[in-house]
């Protein structure tokens, strides 16, 4: 059966959202949409995320659906060497980026093997969680429930993840921008301790609690992932399912808004069904675009993002972290673009210069159907 190209098209949209935000030539000089929503709200920019989790949730259903969903041992190791790479990973790349932070600012007077010792062991002010981190655990977390559970009760799971959620939060100040005081931050810093979190006043928006309603997130994705591959073979009424069930979500999300404001740092039950909810309309739109009328020739570039995700992604971390450290970024940004564009111009060329940059090293890969995988 024929593979439906608009998941990773979607997908690729995605990565390059997640690479496009996170590299302004200045974090002084961005456009409103491409900043996330200082708290409460939602904006452009706090959609890319989510919406990756959402479709690594179907990416996980159609794994999975290859061993039956039988929990075997053979299927147990291969989830959890899965999830222990990719949060690794995510580690390695906060100490990537001390260990070159270190190395341009190194201790006064030292010689060249205690310079190289002090910035490879930096552990001391590393933050242990982040972006991959997050979906290594939501990863391993669905998909030992999808191989333990019959998948009829999921959604039971993910409600009763969404009101425990709900109750901490609410009865923990979960919506104070104060991590003295927020539930989160409290939780984070007695276990993750200050010097290992995020410095966002005190929360981390990858944080432990918060993980809770990301695995619902997630789940959600995997039930869509069902009802990809049990509609795959009519696409008409596929589109229409992720539709319908992308409306209710969006629908009910902004009614709990009232109770439950959207909140991407704390990862707000409605924030999980809002950006659910506008995932499964994108996906279904995509599939009318890509897979029905057969637009496909604008999609080439973000095909390349598409197959080798998680590649891409550490690849334009990597290459983000050398090109600052280098001066590379710097020389640019004050030397060529800002005298040309002005600040805020000059910041937006540089974000999408990078992502070029990026996807040139992606697509010989697509090119010659590389795939990456972990």
């Amino acid at each position: 059966m024929k593979r439906i190209q608009a998941l990773d098209i979607l997908r690729g949209i995605t990565i390059a959202g997640m690479l496009l935000v996170n590299n302004p030539g200045s974090w002084a000089h961005i456009y409103t949409p491409l900043e996330h929503a200082e708290w409460n709200g939602l904006t452009p920019t706090d959609l890319v995320f989510p919406f990756f989790m959402f479709i690594m949730g179907i990416s996980t259903y159609i794994s999975l659906k290859k061993y039956e969903f039988k929990c075997t041992q053979d299927t147990v190791l291969k989830i959890l060497r899965r999830t222990i790479v990719i949060f690794l990973v995510g580690v390695f790349t906060g100490w990537f980026s001390r260990f070159c932070s270190y190395w341009q600012h190194p201790t006064e007077d030292v010689g060249f093997l205690t310079q190289l010792w002090e910035a490879t062991w930096n552990f001391e002010h590393m933050r242990i969680l982040g972006v991959l981190q997050r979906l290594a655990l939501c990863y391993g977390a669905v998909s030992i429930l999808a191989i333990t559970l019959k998948h009829k009760h999921l959604p039971y799971v993910i409600a009763g993840l969404l009101v425990v959620y709900s109750i901490i939060i609410l009865t923990g100040d979960g919506y104070v921008y104060d991590g003295a005081v927020n539930i989160l931050g409290r939780v984070d810093a007695a276990i993750l301790k200050p010097e290992h979190m995020y410095k966002d006043n005190g929360i981390d928006p990858e944080g432990l609690l918060s993980t809770l309603p990301s695995i619902a997130h997630v789940l959600i994705g995997f039930l869509a992932g069902k009802m990809v591959l049990e509609n795959k073979a009519d696409l008409p009424a596929l589109m229409l399912k992720l539709f319908l069930l992308g409306t209710v979500l969006t629908f009910c999300g902004f009614l709990l808004q009232y109770g439950l404001p959207i909140n991407k740092k704390i990862w707000s039950p409605s924030f999980v069904m809002v950006t659910c909810g506008l995932a499964s309309s994108a996906l279904a739109l995509m599939i009318w675009i890509v897979d029905i009328k057969g637009w496909k020739k604008w999609s080439l570039y973000f095909n390349s993002f598409g197959v080798n995700p998680l590649f891409m992604y550490v690849a334009g971390t990597l290459a983000s972290i050398l090109i600052s450290r280098l001066g590379v970024q710097g020389w640019l940004m004050k030397d060529v673009l800002t005298p040309a564009l002005g600040d805020l111009n000059a910041s937006l060329a540089f974000a999408l210069l990078f992502n070029v940059f990026v996807w040139c090293m992606g697509y010989p890969l697509y090119k010659n159907k590389i795939y990456i995988k972990i």
